[in-house]
């Protein structure tokens, strides 16, 4: 019987309980401290989303023809060219900010109603003021920009 024992014993040395929980505790401390220091530089990282760029080109002068008025709804403007001049009309409505679509007489909501003439003036509905334009530039190359961080006075076009 002495010998079935000793071959038990010989095969595996047992960890006390104490020496585990001081291991295991040791190993929690060192990963919670490893996940804060992480979690520290990660935060201070800026989370920068950048947005639509708000200076962007439309083509040249010649893709827009006389009398043409040619909404761009992922930029949320509409082209407008008279003649030899051309401009950029806000379609963002200023009432809740729905995207308004060009009509025979001016701009017109679908949202709530709201009516804008040719110019952008208000001339129905809940909207509380016109729509914005916007800076048109003729880049070196020959390319139309719109700038929407300029906003400029009603009527303001560009000669091309």
């Amino acid at each position: 019987m002495e010998a079935a024992t000793k071959s038990v014993e010989s095969g595996a040395k047992k960890l006390p309980r104490r020496d585990f929980l001081a291991w295991l505790s040791g190993v929690s401390m060192v990963g919670s401290t490893l996940a804060a220091v992480f979690s520290t530089f990660y935060f201070m990282k800026p989370r920068v989303t950048f947005g639509q760029p708000n200076r962007f080109p439309i083509g040249t002068p010649e893709d827009y023809p006389e009398g043409a008025r040619i909404a761009i709804d992922a930029k949320r403007v509409c082209i407008v060219r008279e003649g030899n001049r051309v401009a950029a009309i806000s379609t963002t409505c200023t009432h809740l900010g729905c995207i308004v679509a060009p009509s025979a007489t001016g701009f017109q909501c679908p949202c709530h109603g709201s009516q804008f003439d040719v110019d952008g003036n208000v001339t129905g509905g809940p909207a509380p003021k016109p729509l914005a334009w916007y800076g048109v530039s003729l880049t070196p190359s020959g390319d139309l920009e719109v700038d929407k961080d300029n906003e400029v006075q009603t009527g303001t076009y560009l000669s091309v």
